[in-house]
């Protein structure tokens, strides 16, 4: 498997090289889908150039990416192109490493689970074998590596590319069973963006489920390992956030990288929800709706690790895509990330109803987003009503499409538990609802 492995990044490299060499460098940089105020590269290369001055890069309104990315491109800045690369090679390589182990696990305990005799006899059939699950790390990482938004988020060195390696390093390190690097990369996480802060369950749920704690909260074992991990967690972005502040010599980034996230000030238009609402939005009520809509990104962690607490890797897969879809300032970087764990949930298939159509959907808004822009921003033919119409309707996919593989999921499960095909009391064939 390593060799394929090689093979694709040899590819993935060669394509990124290739339009890093191309004129279309200028223009991917300049979309607002692929880039945004946060992670736009030639916001990185003003706030250099402020640092280089002794002026500090959150003076004005220009720079909002932390200190840890400012003082690591001060040193990198010729080799900009390489990091980004070997950002996404890491990431890759990160998911497939990953997704090996957990494929061992499940395998594991599906074999344990067969030799109890838990599952009825006629959902044999939904039983994975070895064979469809080997190439599946190898998907992954291609999923990633080939995804034209991730390749797009490279070639226009968006700072989203580092954050998805941070994020694949903590979900490596988490289903590895490694506490501390799980915990530490989950705080560099957090630091970069907040929102990874609700990866917080999953990653307890799974180690909790690796070390066979059970999640009962009259345990003692449980609060003491919530304990252990809030305090390493913690502790990491404690020891981060000094450290950025022994580098800047201020707390001028806190409100300028973290206010701005949360506050969300910059209303230049992207593919997330935000930019035409509050454009739109009466002032006296910003703040209550600003709630509202920031706290959609929290507020789904409880009901969906209830849920779904005894399989927190696909914990981790619907936390990253609400991550995706309601976050202030999204990118197509951030899709490329949770699409790239479809193929580990291709045994789903047979129980997706709507794959198709959503899959059309996405495609053609792909396509329609530049041409909208296009027609309102230099044709003057449309208006800002058409491309968030767009933008409505990307939006409304990606929920299709997690929605459909999170019923997938529990209907698989169910059937597991109570056979393939169900009966009615009277003996007729039942329908399973999902409420």
């Amino acid at each position: 498997m390593e060799a394929p492995l090689t093979l694709l990044m040899v590819v993935a490299v060669t394509i990124r090289a290739a339009l890093f060499r191309s004129s279309l460098v200028d223009l991917v940089a300049e979309r607002v889908e692929v880039v945004s105020p946060l992670t736009a590269w030639k916001r990185v290369v003003e706030g250099l150039a402020l640092l280089d001055l002794g002026v500090s890069p959150y003076s004005g309104d220009v720079f909002h990416e932390t200190p840890l990315i400012i003082y690591l491109f001060h040193f990198l800045v010729d080799y900009a192109e390489i990091t980004f690369m070997l950002a996404d090679v890491i990431t890759a390589v990160a998911l497939y490493m990953a997704v090996k182990d957990y494929n061992r696990q499940v395998f594991r305990k599906q074999k344990f689970a067969l030799e109890a005799d838990r599952y009825p006899p006629d959902c044999l059939e939904l039983i994975r074998s070895p064979k469809e699950m080997y190439y599946v790390p190898l998907k992954v990482a291609m999923f990633y590596l080939l995804n034209p938004f991730t390749i797009l988020s490279c070639v226009a060195k968006s700072t989203c590319g580092l954050n998805n390696a941070v994020i694949a390093l903590f979900i490596l390190s988490t289903i590895k069973g490694n506490v501390l690097l799980s915990a530490i990369f989950l705080s560099l996480a957090t630091y970069q963006s907040i929102y990874p802060l609700t990866l917080c369950a999953p990653a307890l749920l799974y180690l909790m489920q690796r070390q066979y704690i059970p999640v009962n909260f009259r345990r003692v074992s449980f609060w003491w390992f919530v304990v252990q991990y809030a305090f390493m967690y913690l502790g990491s972005l404690f020891v981060i956030i000094c450290l950025s502040f022994f580098l800047l010599g201020s707390w001028d980034y806190l409100p300028s990288v973290y206010g701005f996230i949360l506050s969300v000030p910059d209303l230049t238009p992207n593919i997330g929800l935000f930019w035409y609402f509050f454009a739109e939005m009466f002032e006296h009520f910003r703040l209550f709706f600003l709630c509202v809509f920031q706290i959609n990104v929290f507020f789904y962690t409880i009901p969906l690790s209830i849920k779904l607490k005894d399989h927190p890797v696909f914990l981790i897969f619907m936390q990253l895509a609400v991550i995706s879809i309601f976050k202030s300032y999204p990118t197509v970087g951030d899709l490329a990330l949770y699409l790239a764990f479809l193929p580990v949930w291709s045994h789903l298939h047979r129980f997706l109803r709507n794959i198709f159509l959503v899959s059309c959907v996405l495609l053609a808004c792909s396509a329609l987003f530049p041409v909208l822009w296009h027609l309102w921003i230099y044709a003057g033919s449309a208006n800002s009503n058409f491309y968030y119409a767009i933008t409505l309707l990307f939006n409304v996919a990606q929920i299709l499409l997690v929605s459909d593989y999170f019923y997938a999921f529990l209907r698989r499960e169910h059937h597991l538990t109570y056979g393939l095909y169900l009966k009615r009391k009277d003996g007729s064939e039942a329908t399973l609802v999902l409420k």
